[in-house]
């Protein structure tokens, strides 16, 4: 039945709602495949409907035995092409959504999902996102970090892995080993936690 793949898409891109499952290849390329088709069975029809002339008037005669295939198949186009597009953009909008969280590089997981033309837009985003952090203020200003008001500038973490030594801006080293705690500037320890290398301690 016309449409049944192109639901297929979006039914298995809804069923890994916290993660962007492997990009579907084989299925959208079906969908397109499918397009083809209902365009191509579209214009023959069209075409043969206006081939009919009348000899004694020479007037061409319009066959509309075919209308209600033809909009049935144009209906079918319409919906396999939203189905795609509504595909394409939840998995970018995803992907935005992950350059916040996660900053400019994917998990292996979530990257190893994606095809070319996503990788490359991905670095695109983030590109723009950083040039325009850099253009706030005289130093710049990372919007990234804090997007919620916090409510205090330290918090208490526990390492997870053994991350080694890491250094702050001003100088200050500390030696991250696993299950060690440490009280941390909220603005270091956010990036660190996304990647799953701290947590917060909550009391």
């Amino acid at each position: 039945m016309f449409g049944d793949n192109a639901i297929k898409l979006l039914v298995e891109l809804n069923q890994s709602i916290d993660n962007i499952p492997p990009f579907n290849v084989h299925v959208f390329g079906t969908v397109l495949e499918e397009m083809k088709l209902l365009y191509d069975a579209n214009r023959d029809h069209v075409e043969h409907a206006t081939r009919t002339r009348d000899s004694d008037s020479d007037v061409t005669l319009v066959d509309t035995s075919f209308h209600h295939s033809v909009h049935f198949r144009h209906t079918a186009l319409t919906r396999n092409k939203r189905c795609l597009l509504a595909y394409l953009y939840n998995r970018m909008r995803r992907l935005r959504q992950m350059r916040w969280e996660f900053g400019s590089f994917l998990p292996p997981e979530v990257s190893s999902n994606l095809i070319l033309p996503e990788n490359q837009w991905f670095k695109n985003y983030s590109k723009s996102l950083a040039v325009y952090m850099k253009s706030i203020g005289e130093n710049g200003l990372n919007l990234t970090m804090d997007t919620l008001p916090p409510k205090s500038l330290h918090i208490e973490v526990r390492c997870l892995v053994d991350y080694g030594k890491y250094e702050f801006e001003d100088g200050q080293v500390v030696v991250l080993k696993k299950n060690t705690h440490h009280l941390l500037p909220r603005a270091y320890c956010e990036p660190l936690i996304r990647l799953g290398v701290l947590e917060h301690i909550n009391f």
